[in-house]
């Protein structure tokens, strides 16, 4: 495979992963399964996520993921014990469908897919604290949904199109960084307003 593959596949794979780690490797899973997508020859020890049992837990953690990821404030619970298990998840992910290369291009894939991981599970949680805000549930429920819907497409695009997937999570990294940092200012507004008034 020529680097630009390479790396598109590991940007997709970790940008699906940081949002929905159970549910990127089930559907993964399931395309291999089903004979949806085809692995390339260096990807090939990818194939144990087609194994029943792998399935399976993948389907058990991502119906948990779920439903958590629809209550309000729960939801942001849940990510903040998953900014530790996306990204190694991620991580080892990429060293499953990397683990052919030479050990250079092995490790630079692995750090990709990995620091992927983080960046987009960390836009998924700094966006969700700051819907969370919001009185009704509905726009909590959407951008769940909506996370749901993506994975899967992601995982298709990334397994079928590497290229344009790393043009997609490119801007989509530029964009979280954006909104990483808007919602962090929103925190640190929201936490001085809360200081004044106690004062």
């Amino acid at each position: 495979m020529d680097p630009l593959t390479l790396l598109g596949t590991a940007l997709g794979l970790g940008f699906a992963a940081g949002l929905r780690l159970y549910a990127t490797v089930l559907a993964l899973g399931l395309a291999l399964r089903y004979d949806l997508v085809a692995l390339r020859a260096a990807m090939k020890p990818l194939e144990t996520l087609a194994h029943p049992v792998v399935i399976g837990v993948a389907a058990v953690m991502y119906v948990a993921e779920f439903i958590s990821d629809k209550i309000p404030w729960f939801d942001s619970a849940w990510d903040a014990v998953h900014t530790f298990i996306r990204p190694v998840g991620a991580a080892a992910l990429g060293f499953a469908a990397f683990s052919e290369l030479d050990p250079l291009a092995r490790t630079v894939l692995v750090l990709v897919c990995g620091g992927v991981a983080l960046t987009s599970h960390a836009s998924k949680a700094a966006t969700r604290v700051a819907v969370n805000h919001s009185p009704e549930p509905f726009s909590n429920w959407g951008l769940s949904l909506a996370g749901d819907a993506a994975v899967p497409a992601m995982v298709w695009l990334t397994m079928t199109n590497p290229l344009v997937v790393m043009v997609v999570v490119l801007i989509a990294m530029v964009v979280a960084i954006w909104l990483i940092q808007k919602t962090l200012r929103l925190v640190k507004e929201g936490f001085a307003a809360l200081l004044k008034r106690f004062a």
